[in-house]
């Protein structure tokens, strides 16, 4: 019996182990694609509102990005118990590489639609750049953030605190 129990145990370890590669992957990209484009859009709106150029615009949608994609995992490390600090620490840690990559392909894909960063916010061209530029660092950061979950780095960190 004990020997059946043993096998079991070591069959879900294993069988969690391989699930966990892709979907967790996934989840920790949607988790932080949902901070960066929270961010992302609200950089975009107001910048283009304010009728700043492309540049000051980007620059703020990113900034945002960042700060809402961390602050996801900040909060969510505090809940559990850390003190700022270490929440910070594990926020950067976990999330600065996916938000990197996330960043730079959406605005990447942004910066090369034609005239996508001209276009104003009841331009369709405007919102399906900004959200196909969303799914398209979606596909390419999920494979990122199994690499690094992989070797125990990125949203691996979280996992110690869920």
């Amino acid at each position: 019996m004990e020997h059946s129990a043993h096998h079991a145990h070591t069959t879900h370890e294993h069988a969690a182990h391989t699930t966990t590669t892709w979907s967790g992957a996934a989840k920790a990209t949607l988790h932080c694609l949902t901070g960066c484009a929270i961010g992302e859009i609200l950089g975009m709106v107001i910048g283009t509102a304010l009728m700043w150029g492309n540049v000051s615009t980007m620059v703020l949608a990113i900034g945002l990005a960042f700060v809402f994609g961390y602050s996801f995992t900040l909060f969510a490390v505090r809940r559990a118990g850390l003190g700022w600090k270490a929440a910070v620490k594990v926020a950067l840690a976990a999330d600065t590489v996916s938000i990197a990559v996330m960043e730079l392909v959406d605005n990447g894909i942004i910066a090369a639609v034609p005239g996508a960063m001209d276009a104003h916010l009841s331009d369709a061209l405007f919102w399906s750049a900004l959200l196909g530029g969303f799914a398209v660092a979606f596909v390419v950061t999920t494979p990122v953030n199994k690499w690094l979950i992989g070797r125990g780095k990125g949203h691996a960190v979280v996992h110690a605190y869920h």
